[in-house]
């Protein structure tokens, strides 16, 4: 592993912030708002996006993508983007809803026979486990908004999370007994989001992976949004880091998650909780499509209906977390985060979307968690109140 410490002065960090936007609003450059968290150490680096439903208002790189060997970060650097796959398969999932093949209150017992007579958790001791029916069995709705009940992941989805066929093991969530009554609690689930993916499979006879292929990247444009990046693409890919023991540096670190190498196809499966590879520019043209309601150019991906589905919050009220269809949401702005850092957040007014792109696990050094923060404030006090 390579370290890179860097002295951070408590000082001219607290300056530097709290100067950080008024700055940015000045000079007007992107840029600004991301270097320092690079110079002071706390971020490798980075690249942010901003668009509108008509394209790319400007995307800039900061930073290193390798900092052992100086690579520096380019607009085209490939990403880890994790969960930020939940929303692009349950867009995928919200086609089929759209041909009526299959409809959000299904039991998945109907698409998948494993999982009729699905058994809850009642009692739950150090000697014994108590199991009996649930009030009713899981829906399509369920799995894609985190209320099915069902466990982050399966016991034997070991020791990464891509090495089953999704066949497999989604079998292995059947069998798993849910830790609530469906409907009703939110828990945050690989499972949830992996079993409509199998449903999507059953239902379209089609692998997982190339109905997302032919239905979603291919229509739009989506060249560099893969689960096995190749050789040349691995050579874009930005350096995953953690902070290191003193919290004042940085440490490579690999994709604990997956298994590697990351474009071994016959060993490494796709997941669809979290296993896809992109870039700001990819991931750009998917939230132009969400800012456009489903359509772009031309070509119109899932219904209006589909679309509020995916956007408007499913998870109950009672709960503080709030999820639509696969998108985190909130009362102005949509979108969905990855593990390592990733993020993308769309605004329908006032027609904006924001990507950030970063490779950083376990937390950042110094004032790094702020860098994402700095660039949101800099692109809408830039971009928000424009007139077309």
């Amino acid at each position: 592993m390579n370290i890179r410490i860097l002295p951070i002065s408590l000082l001219a960090i607290a300056l530097c912030t709290s100067n950080l936007i008024a700055q940015a609003s000045r000079t007007g450059a992107l840029v600004e708002t991301i270097q320092p968290f690079v110079d002071r150490g706390e971020l490798a680096g980075a690249v942010a996006l901003v668009a509108d439903r008509d394209g790319v208002l400007t995307v800039e790189a900061a930073g290193f993508a390798d900092l052992a060997n100086d690579r520096p970060m380019t607009t085209d650097s490939l990403f880890w983007i994790a969960s930020q796959s939940k929303p692009m398969t349950a867009v995928a999932v919200m086609m089929l809803v759209d041909e009526g093949k299959i409809s959000l209150d299904d039991p998945v017992h109907k698409y998948l026979p494993e999982f009729r007579g699905q058994m809850l958790i009642a009692e739950e001791t150090p000697d014994r486990v108590v199991l009996k029916k649930p009030a009713r069995p899981v829906t399509i709705r369920d799995t894609l908004c985190h209320v099915a009940g069902m466990p982050f992941q399966s016991p034997i989805e070991v020791p990464t999370l891509d090495g089953l066929p999704l066949a497999a093991a989604v079998r292995s969530y059947a069998v798993t007994p849910l830790l609530t009554e469906p409907g009703t609690a939110y828990r945050y689930s690989n499972a949830g989001i992996n079993t409509a993916a199998r449903v999507l499979e059953v239902v379209s006879d089609l692998p997982y992976e190339t109905f997302m292929q032919q239905r979603l990247f291919d229509p739009l444009g989506m060249k560099d949004t893969t689960f096995w990046p190749s050789g040349v693409q691995l050579e874009r890919l930005a350096k995953s880091y953690r902070p290191n023991e003193a919290k004042d540096g940085l440490v490579e670190t690999p994709i604990s998650q997956l298994l590697y190498p990351l474009d071994e196809r016959s060993k490494r499966f796709p997941m669809p909780a979290g296993g896809l590879f992109s870039t700001a520019g990819d991931t750009a043209l998917f939230c132009r499509m969400m800012l456009r309601r489903g359509e772009l150019n031309g070509k119109r991906l899932i219904s209006e209906s589909a679309w509020n589905e995916l956007t408007r919050r499913q998870t109950p009220t009672a709960v503080k977390d709030s999820y639509g269809l696969g998108f985190k949401v909130e009362p102005e702005h949509f979108g969905h985060g990855g593990a390592h850092a990733t993020g993308m957040e769309i605004r329908p007014e006032p027609g904006l979307a924001l990507v950030w792109m970063v490779q950083q696990t376990g937390g950042f050094p110094g004032e790094g968690a702020k860098a994402q923060t700095a660039f949101k404030t800099w692109a809408l006090e830039r971009y928000a109140g424009r007139r077309d």
